[in-house]
């Protein structure tokens, strides 16, 4: 009987850490970690609290999702609006000028937002920009709880949201799901913190390494349904990159195209690395007619006549300080990508080009796309130029986070280790 006694006690305790603390209510340190067996109606309560909290959370994430890459420079956000364990709106952030995920779901829930809880991907904010702060709203409306999953480290906020809810008598868990939360908003991570895009470096290869053949044929390494992957993700990115030498070699247009008519189409910002302004006047990348904008970066060796002819067909230049070697500063490049509210670049070549980017230490992700194909050569270009590394402990680490497949062919996503 005493040992019953006790087991319902320290179950009580348990339920009451649960509640009381963050990090109990969205991890399971349960009771097996005190060998007790978890019978109570106390405990299987408590495992009801994680499991409602975990779906609406998860919830809230998908939502974001729907935001990924279309709300630059603002990160991608989710929100849903519970109340009696029944979710009564969902909410996520829209292009940058309208509104945030909190907004939304406050707006279509209207007074019945009077008393909810909400669970948000990332900590409300409590600053004026293109919006009001979601903060005021959330506290107008009458919610009472307040669950993020990570802290926002824009120095605009960092902590103040949860600060102005607290002091308006909103309850709030924080850092409820830090891992995923951040996976989500990665670039808007690096780009808030450094004020540089979040570099991505994509390319598709044989099975022994090789971008083209010896003769430079590389149309198509991949089949259709790689190829339509990787449309995807650049439709998700807010710039992509190409030196000079890709757009000679092979004129690409640079736009996003998706089979599926009824998905919105972005065309990311597609940059030209050019110092001595040797692209063609006739590059398809540059024609006027193609949706979306391009951008030529480069340096005053190029002659000031072909700044002025490309301007006059639209194009934008921007003049860089250059390297030793003459190249453009990648620091500068970055700088100036970040200031014209750039969060995320993919580069997709040529080997110089990536080379050049992982010299500096640039790449943030690589997005390696494998067919599997062999086709020999010495000659036959790899991903990555430049000089490279003499020893094998100075190259940089990644670390493989996702495969999938695509048809033949197969994709992997790795992270820099830091």
């Amino acid at each position: 009987m005493r040992e019953g006694n006790n087991t319902a006690i320290l179950d009580i305790v348990l339920f009451a850490l649960a509640i009381a603390t963050v990090r109990f209510r969205y991890t399971l340190v349960s009771a097996y970690a005190l060998n007790l067996k978890p019978c109570t109606r106390l405990y299987r309560a408590f495992l009801f609290v994680i499991m409602s909290d975990s779906k609406h959370m998860q919830l809230a994430f998908s939502l974001a999702e729907k935001a990924a890459g279309k709300t630059s420079p603002n990160p991608a956000v989710g929100a849903v609006l519970v109340k009696h364990g029944q979710v009564i709106a969902k909410g996520y952030t829209h292009p940058a000028g309208e509104q945030h995920a909190e907004v939304d779901a406050l707006l279509k829930a209207g007074d019945a937002a009077q008393g909810c809880t909400m669970y948000v991907t990332l900590e409300p904010c409590a600053h004026y920009g293109r919006t009001p702060p979601c903060t005021k709203a959330i506290v107008e409306a009458g919610v009472a709880e307040v669950h993020y999953a990570i802290g926002d480290p824009n120095p605009k906020v960092n902590g103040r949201g949860r600060k102005y809810l607290e002091d308006h008598g909103v309850k709030v868990f924080a850092d409820a799901s830090v891992a995923q939360g951040y996976a989500q908003n990665r670039a808007f991570f690096h780009y808030v913190t450094t004020g540089q895009p979040y570099v991505f470096a994509k390319y598709a290869m044989t099975l022994d390494g090789k971008i083209a053949t010896v003769t430079g044929e590389s149309k198509w390494i991949t089949g259709g349904a790689a190829r339509e992957h990787g449309h995807r993700l650049r439709n998700q990115s807010d710039a992509i990159l190409v030196g000079v030498e890709t757009v000679i070699a092979d004129d690409p247009q640079l736009t996003t195209r998706l089979s599926d008519a009824h998905e919105a189409v972005k065309h990311p910002l597609r940059i030209v690395l050019d110092s001595t302004l040797r692209i063609p006047l006739t590059a398809r990348v540059i024609d006027p007619a193609l949706p979306g904008k391009t951008l030529i970066i480069t340096t005053n060796q190029s002659l000031v006549q072909k700044r002025q002819q490309l301007k006059r067909e639209n194009v934008d230049v921007l003049v860089l300080g250059a390297n030793a070697a003459g190249q453009i500063d990648l620091k500068l490049l970055l700088d100036a990508l970040g200031q014209r509210d750039i969060t995320s670049l993919m580069v997709e070549g040529g080997a110089q080009v990536l080379g050049s980017f992982v010299a500096a230490g640039y790449v943030q992700e690589i997005w390696t796309f494998i067919a599997p194909k062999l086709v020999g050569g010495v000659a036959a270009k790899t991903p990555v130029g430049g000089n490279g590394i003499a020893q094998l402990q100075q190259a940089l680490q990644f670390e493989i986070k996702e495969t999938k497949q695509f048809g033949a062919d197969l994709w992997v996503r790795s992270e820099r280790k830091v």
